[in-house]
């Protein structure tokens, strides 16, 4: 046999593989954590304005997006919580693309923590980790920011001892953001301080496998910037 058919037949055929959309979509107005400014689309050059620049019948439109890079589906840098760490324009694709995806469902826990238990027995290192927890399904509504699920320390501290490179969740954020917890950030600053990326508000987890998936989520390379929206997808 062949190296070429070797390597066909260990890959899955195009006819089986899936994509799967893990993004929300921003909207002007979206309201994506309580307190942040909604996204604002003001129009540069419109279409009709377009007309006395082009030939005939020749249109374009060039639009202006104002958002802060906590908006929708997105990534967290080090940057975002350190002033010395990586920018969104540095991080490498390597740790942002096509990445073998450990899915945790945990939509039917009867705690809002998601603990270290939770992720035991399972092949971390090198992978992204995606906790499902079901919270998206308030996305855009004032329930998404009551009570929502988070990853406990002791969770992160585990992720971390086991070498994960990306850590996503479809909750309004990854830490608790309840009064009692007092404005700590113990995932944040954890995760990021190890160097490991965060994904907030993904959405349709619920479809991916628990094991076998590919994740991907890159933000544009922005100079001095922490937090960006991403389009996540996963291939299955």
């Amino acid at each position: 046999m062949t190296d070429d058919r070797m390597h066909a037949e260990t890959q899955p055929s195009a006819a089986r593989r899936r994509l799967i959309d893990l993004g929300h979509t921003i909207t002007e107005g979206l309201v994506t954590y309580p307190g942040l400014p909604a996204p604002v689309i003001t129009p540069h050059l419109t279409r009709e304005a377009s007309a006395a620049t082009y030939a005939p019948g020749t249109r374009f439109a060039i639009d202006s997006l104002t958002l802060v890079g906590n908006t929708g589906t997105h990534l967290d840098s080090p940057y975002h919580r350190y002033a010395d760490g990586t920018d969104v324009a540095a991080l490498s694709l390597d740790t942002l693309v096509d990445l073998p995806t450990e899915v945790f469902h945990v939509a039917d826990a009867t705690t809002r923590g998601v603990p270290a238990p939770v992720f035991h027995d399972s092949d971390l290192a090198g992978r992204a980790v995606l906790i499902h927890t079901g919270w998206d399904r308030h996305f855009g509504t004032p329930e998404y920011a009551d009570r929502a699920p988070f990853l406990t320390e002791a969770g992160t501290r585990y992720l971390i001892d086991q070498g994960v490179v990306l850590v996503g969740i479809d909750s309004l954020n990854i830490d608790d953001t309840e009064p009692e917890a007092h404005g700590t950030r113990p995932a944040h600053s954890l995760l990021l301080a190890a160097g490991i990326h965060v994904v907030e508000h993904l959405t349709g987890l619920g479809s991916l496998p628990s094991t076998g998936a590919r994740f991907t989520a890159v933000p544009p390379k922005i100079r001095a910037f922490g937090t960006f929206p991403v389009r996540a997808f996963a291939v299955v």
